[in-house]
């Protein structure tokens, strides 16, 4: 059956996608064709306005305008010149609807998400119906057809092109997925700034108290050991706020206790508000980093 599979509406300087529309196809053939849709998108610049790739059964369209393209996935036997006034259409509809200062201001993926309610308005009336102002602009497109050509696009050529930047081939090493925290926050603030007093505090008394115990004996090495640990422990704490890692839950939890047992162990040298105070942070720091998401990825919706 001869009809418009997907559409979608890209950013041409970046091939950032603004809108696309909603369709869910299993077919393994029209998935792959949709990963080479998104590497020509990349490219476009490199591209007259209109051009055409051929995908098994499946052709790639696209019509660029200014700084917006419309893209679309058809059968093979769709006509080309049916798929161009599309396009056309859908580039009408969107220049209509946003202004070129919005599309530059873009920052994420599918910013006009919307815009999909009207890609499923035309596609359905290119697919299931026949209209006059279609005929009339059908012909039109066929006249500009005849005198310009769309450019046949080799995929193949469109991925070794979108692989190479500057002359230089890009390496596509296989990295980690990058994760963002959630902003700090007022408390978590609060929470950076008593740990690192505490962390200093711990230091101080460690060092004063481990120049006096080389001086006169070893006995209270286990005591400078009990300072120290915790201002290590104060110190990986801010780190655990400020930078994703990895088992969080389990890291916290040792430097907690770790703290704590370290402040009951100097219960003498210091007294029990000072130990409370101590414990005290370390809670509210904990509570803190606990509490810090990691920021989810945008979804896709299925484009």
């Amino acid at each position: 059956m001869s009809m418009i599979l997907f559409a979608c509406v890209v950013r041409v300087r970046d091939g950032l996608p603004l809108s696309a529309s909603t369709d869910f196809h299993l077919d393994q053939d029209f998935l792959e064709c949709r990963k080479r849709l998104k590497t020509l998108s990349s490219i476009l610049t490199q591209y007259p306005e209109r051009g055409t790739a051929k995908e098994r059964d499946l052709s790639i369209h696209f019509h660029s305008s200014g700084d917006v393209a419309c893209m679309g996935i058809c059968t093979s036997s769709f006509p080309a010149a049916m798929a161009f006034c599309f396009l056309e259409e859908l580039q009408w509809e969107f220049a209509t609807t946003y202004d070129a200062t919005s599309v530059g201001l873009a920052s994420r993926p599918y910013a006009f998400l919307e815009f999909d309610n009207v890609i499923q308005k035309v596609k359905g009336r290119f697919n299931y119906t026949n209209c006059a102002q279609t005929k009339f602009n059908l012909e039109k497109i066929q006249e500009e057809l005849l005198l310009r050509p769309p450019a046949l696009v080799k995929l193949e050529d469109a991925e070794l092109r979108n692989g190479i930047v500057n002359g230089h081939t890009e390496l596509h090493m296989e990295s980690g997925p990058a994760h963002r925290m959630q902003p700090v926050s007022a408390l978590g603030i609060l929470s950076l700034v008593l740990n690192i007093m505490c962390g200093a505090l711990n230091l101080i008394r460690g060092v004063h108290l481990a120049e006096y115990s080389f001086q006169e004996d070893h006995k209270g090495i286990g005591n400078v050991i009990a300072f120290l640990l915790p201002f290590v422990a104060c110190f990986l704490l801010c780190c655990l706020y400020l930078f994703y890692s990895s088992a969080r839950k389990i890291k916290v939890f040792v430097l907690f206790v770790t703290i704590c047992l370290c402040n009951i162990y100097l219960y003498g040298l210091r007294n029990i508000w000072q130990i409370l105070f101590h414990i005290g942070v370390a809670s509210l720091s904990s509570h803190q980093i606990l509490t810090r998401q990691v920021v989810e990825k945008q979804p896709d919706f299925g484009v």
